[in-house]
């Protein structure tokens, strides 16, 4: 699924600008992990981020997936897991690569990947990927 994801058109190297391959652990600039929600937490504590045994979060090199929302998702994806994965690995492998959270741009538009979509969607539409037909769909920036 990460592999599937990260080489889609609509994904982060989509346009280009960056390119992302699989390596051996020891050549690794960053690390995806799928993991129990207690070692999402323990992980991502380490950078003083308080998961709450419920999102990911991306700590250090290492993007850490929230098993439990990896099954099951979020209330409002409704029941579109597929979806919510492509979301979640989107959205914190943006944290890696250098972007920040942002916000809904507006009721019925298209949420950006940078947005904590696990939070809520705050009126916009469930999104996993960056780009949409080639834009940069985003919103205002958000601590």
């Amino acid at each position: 699924a990460v592999d599937t994801t990260l080489a889609h058109p609509a994904s982060w190297t989509g346009q280009g600008r960056w390119s992302l391959q699989r390596v051996t652990i020891d050549d690794a600039d960053f690390v995806i992990r799928l993991a129990t929600p207690a070692t999402v937490d323990k992980v991502c504590a380490t950078v003083g981020l308080d998961t709450r045994g419920y999102v990911s979060c991306r700590a250090g090199n290492f993007v850490m997936i929230n098993l439990d929302r990896w099954l099951t998702a979020v209330p409002d994806y409704q029941g579109d897991v597929a979806l919510y994965r492509k979301y979640v690995i989107n959205h914190e492998v943006g944290h890696q690569l250098g972007y920040g959270h942002q916000a809904c741009p507006g009721p019925g538009r298209m949420a950006p990947v940078m947005q904590q979509q696990t939070s809520g969607l705050d009126g916009c539409l469930a999104n996993g990927s960056p780009y949409v037909d080639g834009v940069l769909i985003s919103g205002p920036a958000t601590p």
